[in-house]
């Protein structure tokens, strides 16, 4: 049930989002991640884009472990291998408990898990509501020391507090916005 549930936020958020980010005369605010795993090696980037509804987050990875696995925005902008502990906790300016399904939940940080296929590629379009690219605005993901996203290398039970059981840490990128 709960994998159909992910499956269903997933597909209504990559199907509003995008609509959501490509509006008319607008030029929207662009970051990056650019994320490694363990070892330290590249596995991909994901592009974060302001849209009036949060933050449209488009991760294009590769050599991921297949199967389901959490997604979190974290509260530092540090990606020190091989543990990634160095990104900290989830984000959660707001203060609450974890879990998009947790009545008391959730961080800023929680997004719906992500599916990766047998040949360790992911490309997805993941909704963040609550957060913003607007530097100094509540919910920035730039305020003093950064974000990171980070991935785990389970799923998100959607309701454990603080992390949703979702295990180790298996890639990292910290959240940057573009030189100008």
């Amino acid at each position: 049930m709960l994998k159909a549930l992910a499956t269903a936020a997933t597909v209504v958020l990559a199907a509003q989002a995008p609509a959501a980010a490509q509006i008319p005369g607008e030029d929207p605010t662009i970051a990056t991640a650019n994320l490694i795993d363990r070892e330290g090696n590249p596995v991909g980037t994901a592009a974060l884009v302001e849209t009036p509804h949060g933050v449209l987050i488009q991760p294009q990875l590769r050599s991921l472990p297949p199967g389901v696995h959490a997604i979190h925005l974290h509260e530092n902008g540090a990606c020190e291998p091989p543990t990634f502990e160095s990104a900290g906790g989830h984000y959660n300016p707001g203060e609450r408990h974890h879990g998009i399904m947790n009545a008391e939940g959730a961080h800023a940080g929680d997004l719906p898990n992500i599916h990766v296929g047998e040949d360790g590629v992911l490309e997805s379009d993941l909704l963040a509501v609550g957060v913003t690219l607007e530097e100094g605005a509540e919910g920035t993901l730039f305020p003093e020391g950064g974000t990171a996203i980070v991935i785990h290398a389970g799923p998100d039970d959607y309701r454990s507090d603080p992390a949703g059981n979702a295990g180790d840490r298996i890639a990292c990128g910290v959240i940057e916005m573009p030189a100008p």
